[in-house]
């Protein structure tokens, strides 16, 4: 139990972190210029918008969901299983983005799922 909920954390929490930062920065756009005085405008509009901060704390439960995971189980285990958040970033992206995912994105998907569910049969 402790296995599963450690690693929803990561899946999600990263996952999740990414698609808010994404939503966020679909709000403030792109930075229009790389002098210092206009990335400090492009900054603190970016500190303004909600979901950036939602993101960035989603993704740091993520990253001590990782370190505790890292603590108990094998590098070998926990990083193919925490490649679920693929899978989670594409099912995310098309219904909290409303991004278009192709045919060649979803096969490797599946293809993710598939090896992390070989990965996961091999635990003893």
């Amino acid at each position: 139990m402790r296995q599963l909920i450690l690693f929803a954390l990561i899946v999600i929490g990263g996952t999740g972190g990414e698609l808010f930062v994404s939503r966020a920065m679909k709000v403030v756009g792109q930075a229009r210029s790389f002098k210092p005085r206009e990335m400090v405008k492009f900054i603190l509009r970016t500190l303004r918008v909600p979901w950036m901060w939602v993101g960035v704390a989603m993704m740091a439960v993520a990253f001590f969901a990782l370190l505790a995971a890292l603590s108990i189980f094998d590098v070998s285990f926990v990083v193919p299983v925490t490649a679920l958040s693929y899978v989670a970033g594409a099912f995310g992206s098309a219904a909290f983005l409303g991004e278009h995912v192709s045919r060649r994105r979803w096969l490797g998907v599946v293809l993710v799922a598939i090896g992390v569910t070989l990965v996961c049969l091999g635990v003893h």
